[in-house]
């Protein structure tokens, strides 16, 4: 079942998704050469005890982190760890939740750590966020889960090939609908396959965790042993970008984004959805 949100439990996850904005803006400003991915993983906690927020990922199926730190190679779901120094020149996505009295909000960015990445590593990321960008362009009321999954893989497919030969949109991992819990149905996959058909209708209510994973190469990946870490087949390096979306009467506002994806959706010709917490 597809959960529908009221304008008052809306409101709520809004103000989960700006303490996720607040996690990725201190764990960015934290992510130096010589930091532990733990250290982030600290960073990430004491912002959710100063909002009076409880983390999504700790504990969710076991898993050990507030937040899941994927360098360089892989793709999602990296386990933070004192072990995994961040180096000059890594490529590192953050992937943090929060909850307020029980509303979830998630996102993932991807951040540069250091100076030296090569223009086809800032292309790699700015392609992965602008897909995101279409995707959340195209919840509108009327449109079918699929035209979000269209939206994203077109704008992917149009850009021009990296020296690497192609990108690979992850296939294996998606969005997901959110609300009362962090994954829900409906999924949302960042390609068509027209085996699925359709898929729901968007209606005011839906929210949808939005989050493209695209590589310099294969789409393939694969488990470690930890049944967590998420890696590329042949190596190649990924970019992940995520915001929670809700749609209203209004139109789309960005839970997770700290001005409602109101900057970005207006470059795409859309209003976004007036704050309910302004």
């Amino acid at each position: 079942m597809v959960e529908i949100k009221t304008p008052e439990q809306i409101a709520k996850m809004r103000e989960a998704g700006l303490v996720v904005a607040a996690m990725h803006d201190a764990c960015r400003t934290a992510a130096v050469p010589g930091a532990s991915t733990k250290d982030l993983d600290e960073v990430a906690a004491k912002v959710l005890a100063d909002h009076g927020a409880k983390p999504n990922f700790l504990g969710y199926g076991g898993f050990p982190g507030n937040i899941c730190t994927s360098v360089n190679d892989i793709v999602v779901h990296g386990i933070p760890d004192g072990a995994t120094v961040l180096k000059e020149g890594d490529l590192l996505s953050i992937d943090a939740g929060a909850i307020i009295d029980g509303w979830h909000g998630d996102a993932a960015i991807t951040v540069f750590v250091g100076e030296g990445h090569s223009a086809e590593l800032h292309e790699l990321s700015r392609v992965t966020e602008e897909s995101m960008w279409a995707g959340i362009a195209a919840v509108r009321k009327g449109n079918r889960l699929v035209d979000v999954s269209r939206s994203i893989e077109g704008y992917i497919r149009r850009q021009p090939r990296p020296a690497s030969g192609s990108y690979g949109i992850v296939e294996d991992y998606g969005g997901h609908g959110i609300g009362s819990q962090m994954h829900m149905d409906p999924h949302l996959l960042n390609y068509v396959d027209r085996r699925r058909g359709r898929g729901p209708k968007l209606v005011p209510g839906l929210c949808l965790a939005i989050e493209p994973m695209v590589t310099l190469g294969t789409p393939k990946t694969h488990v470690l042993s930890d049944d967590w870490t998420v890696k590329t087949n042949d190596g190649t390096w990924s970019s992940h970008w995520e915001h929670s979306v809700a749609l209203t009467e209004s139109g789309p506002l960005v839970l997770t984004a700290p001005d409602g994806g109101k900057a970005k959706l207006a470059e795409l010709g859309i209003t976004a959805a007036p704050d309910p917490l302004a």
